[in-house]
């Protein structure tokens, strides 16, 4: 019997406007899954391990960000949680092929990869409760919207009596979300920039990895 824990996070953007900008041509949505406190524990310990001691010159633990960390930080920061029982299930959306109605309404494109995403985690294993933490980065009317959205996507995946809780907290003071952040990256970085050195080190512990459109 035991907790489940996931971390959502996103790389690239939502920008649609390829003549006069520079949006990314993918944007990326990825969770990672933790089955008990104790793997919780050890993954939260290990990326602020790495971010106290690779960034010892700052007066506060700096924030691990997979766009700003070089490499063999990066090597390092797996290093210390690679024993650490996870999955990666991460979903990339090919922007320019996305319907041109839809690129007007951002948050419901947000909200479908993320359902998309959720949809490919075995949740009928989960047997105590399922906490969901995502990256600060929404208004409140459209945190009230993403929620109810999940809540009713999901909700039927598992047991009612199982409760599913949803927060949504500043990356900078989560290590939860700063460990799914690095491997975002790595994974987003495979599709935009056909990059995939980062990504290759944590291979393993990728469950789902696939392009939408």
């Amino acid at each position: 019997m035991s907790m489940w824990y996931l971390y959502l996070d996103e790389s690239g953007d939502l920008g649609f406007d390829f003549v006069n900008k520079k949006p990314s041509k993918f944007f990326t949505i990825t969770i990672l899954v933790l089955e008990g406190e104790d793997a919780n524990r050890k993954l939260l310990k290990g990326t602020k391990i790495t971010s106290r001691r690779k960034f010892q010159a700052k007066p506060e633990p700096a924030e691990l960000k997979g766009s700003k960390c070089p490499l063999p930080i990066k090597k390092y920061f797996f290093k210390q949680v690679s024993n650490v029982d996870f999955g990666i299930y991460a979903l990339t959306l090919n922007k320019r092929c996305l319907f041109e109605r839809l690129t007007k309404d951002k948050e419901r494109v947000y909200n479908y990869i993320a359902r998309l995403v959720l949809d490919k985690i075995p949740f009928n294993h989960a047997n105590i409760g399922v906490k969901l933490v995502v990256d600060k980065s929404k208004t409140k009317k459209n945190i009230f919207e993403f929620n109810q959205y999940i809540l009713n996507q999901i909700k039927s995946k598992f047991d009612p009596k199982i409760p599913l809780d949803i927060y949504h907290y500043e990356s900078s003071t989560n290590y939860g979300l700063q460990a799914v952040d690095m491997f975002c990256w790595g994974i987003f970085q495979k599709y935009e920039r056909e990059n995939s050195e980062w990504r290759d080190v944590f291979a393993d512990k990728i469950q789902f990895d696939e392009q939408y459109l």
